[in-house]
């Protein structure tokens, strides 16, 4: 049985990447505000409330243009005297390189990575990125692995429906934990509860009538009971967070929210020449951009073969227990995404800052496919728990190949991927470095090793059945 994807669907995908590529290359050609200008930005948005009064449209679209630039130092890339921390720090060794490949900048725009199939998609593994804890000093110029972890670039579509479904299970752990506490108070005596939100058990809080609270036992998260579903070790908790520790990692763009004179006292933290290179509207542009991506789905127009395979693969992908991280969907009570969220960190906005805008999902393409459940929530096919996970152990160690922990999370623990789009983005694994999907699944080593050996006990057509099924999730 031939698992390759139909030419119509290949064909289909390559020449929209394709004429993506021929637009970006026009756009980047013709977008200088006048002839002989060398800037990639040809407008910004002052501030966030200026955000507000303008179309989700125009906000979107001005995000795009910022993901497409390609940054020049007159826009501002490049940091000589600012590290690549998120936390605003200064450097320390010789800054005359203006890239590195490990401790950055090492790109000149988000779609120098995020391009596979599309804007906003995946990247190759010449595209890989090196990331080390990602919140404190981090002064470098080594390719040594003792000081930085290499990792795959990961595609954004969907991914304001992953920050939604974050936001509620923070929502819900945080109200379990609060109900447990005024229990506790009330009856005097030690309570514990069970931390399960949409489906999934983050393990079991105990606390006492003191207030103290017992955290020895929860799993899959920092002890602060928040989601964060970000990142492949699951450590930053919104887009926003992400865009602003990205734009100044890779391309030395620094957000104003961050490194400008609320929280440095200085006009041009990075001492390049250029103040507010991101403003706060920027960003919330460009968390606009990435939020309304369409969310990944199946293919479709597919043979009587290819369905029967699809089919197949995923009633084994059900047997093998894969879908008890990998969950098939999750259910999301709202569709509306507001901007900035809730649960952001000091130097990334908040919600309690300003006014948030609001996007309403529903009202963007690429989301008519999502299915209700019941009692109404829209159920969101991301197949992951948004848990981290130990996935390696003494015989199957391929997923414990880094040599930093990054933030709580341990060095062999990893986030639940989403495979959702899994069939558009290869190659995979944290480090991309596995060019088959079957690959991927035989690196599985701990708490998913039982469904790994599972699979490797299949005769060869099921194996090949649940592989097909993997890449009918597709980038649409």
């Amino acid at each position: 049985m031939s698992m390759k994807l139909p030419s119509k669907i290949g064909l289909r995908t390559g020449v929209k990447t394709v004429i993506y590529g021929l637009l970006t290359l026009l756009l980047g050609a013709s977008a200088s505000a006048a002839p002989g200008d060398e800037n990639a930005v040809t407008s910004h948005f002052s501030d966030h409330q200026s955000v507000l009064k303008k179309s989700p449209q125009a906000i979107i679209e001005h995000g795009k243009m910022l993901f497409m630039a390609r940054f020049t130092s007159v826009d501002g890339a490049g940091r000589p005297a600012a590290t690549q921390a998120g936390v605003p720090t200064k450097r320390r060794v010789d800054p005359s390189r203006a890239f590195f490949r490990t401790s950055g900048p090492d790109s000149n725009g988000c779609i120098s990575c995020h391009m596979q199939p599309l804007p906003g998609g995946a990247g190759d593994f010449t595209l890989n990125v090196f990331t080390t804890d990602g919140f404190v000093d981090a002064d470098f110029d080594s390719m040594d692995p003792q000081f930085s972890n290499e990792r795959g670039t990961t595609h954004l579509f969907g991914s304001g429906l992953v920050e939604l479904l974050a936001r509620e299970m923070t929502a819900d752990l945080h109200r379990l934990r609060d109900n447990t506490a005024q229990d506790a108070r009330a009856q005097r005596q030690t309570v514990s509860v069970e931390l399960v939100t949409k489906g999934v058990s983050f393990g079991r809080l105990s606390v006492s009538p003191a207030g103290f609270a017992d955290v020895s036992n929860v799993r899959g998260i920092d002890q602060d009971l928040v989601v964060r579903p970000f990142s492949q070790k699951g450590v930053i908790v919104s887009l926003r967070e992400f865009t602003v520790n990205a734009s100044n990692h890779h391309h030395g763009m620094q957000a104003e929210e961050r490194f400008g004179p609320r929280w440095t006292g200085e006009m041009d933290h990075d001492q390049d020449g250029v103040s507010a290179e991101l403003s706060a509207g920027d960003i919330t542009a460009l968390v606009a951009f990435q939020a309304t991506l369409p969310a990944p789905g199946r293919a479709q127009n597919l043979s009587p073969e290819w369905k029967t395979a699809a089919h197949n693969g995923q009633q084994l992908f059900e047997k093998l227990e894969c879908s008890s991280c990998h969950r098939t969907s999750l259910p999301l009570e709202t569709l509306v995404f507001s901007e900035p969220g809730p649960y952001n960190g000091a130097g990334t906005l908040r919600s309690t800052e300003t006014d948030p805008l609001q996007l309403d999902l529903s009202k963007q393409p690429g989301f008519a496919h999502l299915k209700r459940d019941k009692n109404g929530a829209i159920l969101v096919p991301l197949f992951s728990d948004l848990k981290r996970h130990t996935i390696s152990d003494g015989d199957i160690g391929h997923f414990r190949n880094e040599l930093l922990g990054q933030r709580f999370a341990d060095r062999d623990q990893f986030l639940t991927g989403r495979l959702w789009g899994v069939g558009s983005t290869g190659p995979w694994g944290h480090r991309g470095d596995l060019t088959t999907l079957s690959e991927t699944i035989q690196a599985h080593g701990g708490e998913a090793r039982s469904s790994r050996n599972r699979f490797q006990a299949l005769p060869q057509q099921d194996r090949k059945a649940l592989i097909a099924f993997l890449q009918t999730l597709v980038i649409p």
